[in-house]
C-alpha cells in the first residue's frame, strides 16, 4: 500500500517532476481531474517501465504457484500438502517482515532488480525433477522472500514519480494488471502443466523475472537511497517498531490495514482449488480456473470502481464492499458445480476490488520517511493472513471437506467486515481530505 505527510500541506518537495507528462499542466484536485488520470499516468515513461516489470513478475508468480501446487498434489494426493504449498507463497512475511525496510535503506531501483534476479535463481532449482517435497517447500518459501522488499520499493518509488489522484490511478493500473497477470498465469499455467508437466513449467518462469529486472534497469532512472549514505541508519528492530506504531497508532491506517487483511478469509478457496477440482472429478485446468475466478471479478470491479466512480463515492464504498466480498462464499452450502464456483469467486473479486482503493488511500496517508516500511508491514500482514488462512483451511478440509471450510470462512468474513465498516463510515471523510492534500497546487 504507500505515502504522504500527516499535515495538510501538499507533499510537493518529495516528488519528481515526472508526475505529469511533459506536455501537460499539473492539475489540482478539480472534480473532473480524476477522469483523465489513467491517460496522464500512462504518458509517464518510468511508470510504463514499472508497470511492465510488474506484469511480468505477476505472470511469473502465478505460473509458479499453480505449477508447484499441482506438482505437490500429484505426488501426494493430499489437500493439506497442496494447501501447505500455496500457503508457503504467503507465509514468509510472518518471520521476515524486517526486510521490507530495505526499500528505505537502499536505492529502490537496485532493490527491485536484485530481488527479481534472486527469485529467478531460486525458481530454477524448484523445477529440478525428483526434488523431494520438503526441498520444494523450502525453495518455494525462499523464492517469495524477495517479493517483500520488491513490492515495498515499487510502491515507494511510484509515490516519488506520481502523486494525488494520479497516484490512485497508478495503483489501480498496477492492481488491474495484477489481476490480469494472475488470470493469465493461473489459466495458462493449468493448461501448460496439463501438456508439458509441472517441472518444465516451473523452471520456465525464471525467465520472466529476468525480463522484469531488465525492464526496471533500463526504464527507471537511478535515485539515491531515501536515507543518505552519511545518515545514520536505524536498526531493523527500531524501524519495525516505529513502523508498527505509525500504522496502528493512526485510526485511518489501522482500519485500512485491517480491511486489507480480510483477504485472509475470502481468499481461502484459492488455496483449496486443487482438492475442490478433485472432489468434482476435474483436473489441473479446472483448478486453474477456480484459482483465477476472483481475478476475473477483481479486474472488472476494479476498472469500474477506479475509472467510473468518483473518488469520494468510492472511498465511502470501502466498508459495504468489504462486507459483500465474503457473501458469495455462502453458496458452498449447496455443493456448487464448477461453473457456479468460478462465478461465485468472480463475484467475490468484484466486491473485493475495494482493495484497489484501500491500497492507494493507505499510501497517501503515510509519512514519506516510513512509506517503504509501512507498506511492507501491511503487505506482509496481508500475505501472512492469506497464508495462515490457507494453511488452516487445508488442515480442516482434510477432515470436513472443502465446502464446510469455505462457508465458515464466508461467515467470519462478513462478520469481521461489518465490524470494520462501522468505524470506516466515520473515517472516510478525513481520508478523502488527506488524499486531496497530496495533489500538486
Amino acid at each position: 500500500m504507500a505515502n504522504p505527510r500527516l499535515d495538510n500541506t501538499p507533499d510537493n518537495g518529495d516528488h519528481e517532476s515526472s508526475s505529469a507528462p511533459d506536455n501537460a499542466t499539473p492539475a489540482g484536485p478539480g472534480k473532473d481531474d480524476w477522469r483523465s488520470s489513467y491517460r496522464d499516468v500512462m504518458a509517464i515513461g518510468e511508470f510504463r517501465a514499472v508497470w511492465l516489470a510488474h506484469a511480468l513478475s505477476m505472470i511469473g508468480s502465478n505460473l509458479l504457484n499453480i505449477a508447484t501446487s499441482i506438482l505437490v498434489f500429484q505426488v501426494t494426493g493430499s489437500a493439506l500438502a497442496a494447501g501447505v504449498t500455496l500457503a508457503l507463497t504467503f507465509l514468509p512475511p510472518i518471520i521476515s517482515p524486517l526486510i521490507a525496510g530495505l526499500a528505505d535503506l537502499f536505492p529502490r531501483r537496485r532493490v527491485m532488480v536484485v530481488c527479481d534476479l534472486a527469485r529467478a535463481a531460486v525458481i530454477v532449482l524448484i523445477g529440478i525433477p525428483g526434488m523431494p517435497i520438503w526441498a520444494i517447500w523450502l525453495l518455494l518459501f525462499c523464492s517469495v522472500l524477495p517479493s517483500i522488499p520488491f513490492a515495498a520499493a515499487r510502491a515507494a518509488m511510484l509515490a516519488e514519480i506520481i502523486q494525488g489522484e494520479r497516484y490512485v490511478a497508478s495503483t489501480a493500473i498496477i492492481q488491474l494488471t495484477s489481476q490480469i497477470g494472475m488470470l493469465a498465469g493461473l489459466v495458462a499455467g493449468g493448461v501448460i502443466v496439463a501438456h508439458v508437466g509441472p517441472n518444465i513449467t516451473v523452471m520456465s518462469t525464471g525467465i520472466l523475472f529476468v525480463l522484469s529486472a531488465t525492464v526496471v534497469l533500463i526504464g527507471v532512472k537511478a535515485r539515491p537511497a531515501p536515507r543518505g549514505e552519511k545518515e545514520e541508519r536505524p536498526g531493523f528492530a527500531a524501524m519495525t517498531r516505529d513502523g508498527a506504531k505509525l500504522v496502528f497508532g493512526d485510526p485511518r491506517l489501522r482500519t485500512l490495514a485491517l480491511l486489507a487483511w480480510l483477504a485472509g478469509l475470502y481468499m481461502i478457496p484459492y488455496g483449496l482449488a486443487n482438492p475442490m477440482a478433485a472432489e468434482i472429478g476435474a483436473g489441473a485446468a479446472a483448478a486453474g480456473f477456480i484459482m483465477a475466478g476472483s481475478s476475473i471479478g477483481a479486474f472488472l470491479g476494479g476498472f469500474v470502481l477506479t475509472r467510473l466512480v468518483p473518488p469520494p463515492t468510492r472511498m465511502r464504498l470501502l466498508g459495504p464492499l468489504a462486507v459483500l466480498t465474503s457473501v458469495p462464499l455462502l453458496l458452498w452450502l449447496f455443493d456448487p458445480p464448477l461453473w457456479l464456483m468460478v462465478t461465485a469467486l468472480a463475484l467475490c473479486g468484484v466486491a473485493g476490488s475495494y482493495q484497489f482503493v484501500a491500497n492507494a488511500a493507505f499510501v497517501l496517508c503515510v509519512p514519506k520517511e516510513g512509506r517503504g516500511l509501512a507498506f511492507g508491514l501491511v503487505a506482509s500482514g496481508l500475505q501472512a493472513a492469506q497464508g495462515v488462512g490457507i494453511l488452516i483451511a487445508g488442515f480442516f478440509a482434510e477432515f470436513f471437506g472443502t465446502g464446510v471450510v469455505i462457508v465458515s470462512a464466508g461467515v467470519l468474513g462478513v462478520g469481521f467486515a461489518v465490524l470494520l465498516a462501522i468505524p470506516w463510515s466515520r473515517l472516510s471523510g478525513e481520508t478523502i481530505a488527506r488524499m486531496d492534500a497530496t495533489e500538486r497546487p
